[in-house]
């Protein structure tokens, strides 16, 4: 293992902004931690770069306390949101900059920026003012000024949070793969779950400075831990119930669920595609709020009478009509009873 964080506390104000998390990270692994504004995601990045002191616990890396380390001798590279490229050095001088601090030779320098500039996409860019750049050329050359001391943990913090979704969907690919091919051990910072679950080998979902889960992104996805992880992941259609068998009694009537659900009060969620749209006259009643059209299917909002709403997600040829009047019927593999 190559990261481990042992109770890590950081207060603020008496407030943990990290109350005792622990967090292991492998060598080559890639790890994404997930949370809304305020849950400590940031703030666990800072304390393993260095840059924010623990109130307890340690942070270890391969095997070494790092505490009274300085973030310069950590062997960690970190790449911000807005990059902090430096404006009056072009391209070759912000991606030189690592190795020259580390005693590289100015032929180490150049072969390395000739290296890192081939491998982020932008051969020959070494003359060119970081001014001139594009959004998308700035996090590229971001990343391998971060890259270019060959750190042994590389971290990002919310690293296309400023692009635009179509550059951000086609640069987290590129990421991804170049991380593969290079062997590297990242740990990243993001509120984007598209971008964590298209990036990560493992997600972390955090809460109030501590961890709600961890698991492969399938695993989080398929099985949240609770109603906030399931909200927090985009997922509206969540209620308490009592499971007795095969069957949930929720305030959306009777609900099926799978052979191994847990029994008793529980949370039950419901994914949207295992809503069922059927005829007014069966099921469970509903009037079509709304519809939203997400390119792959339609999000059909729709409000039973004195239950909760819910949503659907259906084809667009078979969406309904907002203000029509539809049947609901529930698929019980699209529905999750959570710990």
């Amino acid at each position: 293992m190559l990261l481990s964080l042992e109770d890590a506390t950081v207060r603020f104000g008496g407030r943990a902004a990290l109350d005792a998390v622990g967090l292991e990270v492998d060598e080559h692994e890639i790890v994404c931690v997930l949370g809304p504004s305020g849950s400590g995601k940031s703030t666990l990045l800072r304390a393993v770069a260095g840059l924010q002191p623990l109130d307890a616990g340690r942070v270890r890396l391969d095997g070494r306390d790092q505490s009274g380390v300085p973030a310069h001798r950590r062997e960690v590279g970190l790449m911000f949101q807005d990059h902090q490229l430096f404006p009056q050095r072009d391209v070759a001088g912000n991606i030189a900059f690592g190795p020259r601090m580390r005693g590289a030779s100015r032929t180490e320098q150049r072969e390395r920026v000739e290296e890192l500039l081939e491998l982020v996409g932008l051969p020959g860019a070494g003359r060119r003012s970081v001014a001139a750049l594009s959004g998308g050329e700035q996090q590229r050359v971001a990343l391998a000024r971060a890259l270019a001391p060959r750190p042994r943990l590389l971290m990002l913090d919310e690293p296309l949070g400023q692009l635009d979704r179509s550059l951000r969907e086609r640069l987290v690919v590129e990421l991804r793969e170049l991380f593969g091919r290079l062997g590297t051990t990242v740990l990243a910072v993001t509120h984007d779950q598209g971008e964590a679950f298209a990036l990560a080998d493992r997600v972390v979902v955090m809460r109030d400075g501590r961890i709600a889960q961890s698991g492969t992104p399938l695993e989080v996805w398929q099985r949240p831990a609770d109603a906030f992880v399931a909200r927090f992941l985009g997922f509206d259609n969540v209620a308490e119930a009592t499971v007795a068998g095969q069957v949930a009694d929720s305030p959306w009537g009777k609900v099926p669920v799978p052979e191994d659900a847990l029994q008793g009060v529980r949370t039950v969620l419901v994914r949207p595609a295992g809503v069922r749209i059927v005829a007014a006259d069966a099921g469970l009643r509903c009037t079509v709020a709304a519809r939203t059209f997400r390119g792959t299917h339609v999000a059909v909002r729709l409000h039973p009478q004195d239950a909760p709403p819910l949503e659907a997600a259906c084809a667009l040829r078979a969406a309904p009509e907002a203000g029509e009047t539809v049947g609901v019927e529930f698929d019980a593999a699209e529905v999750v009873v959570l710990g």
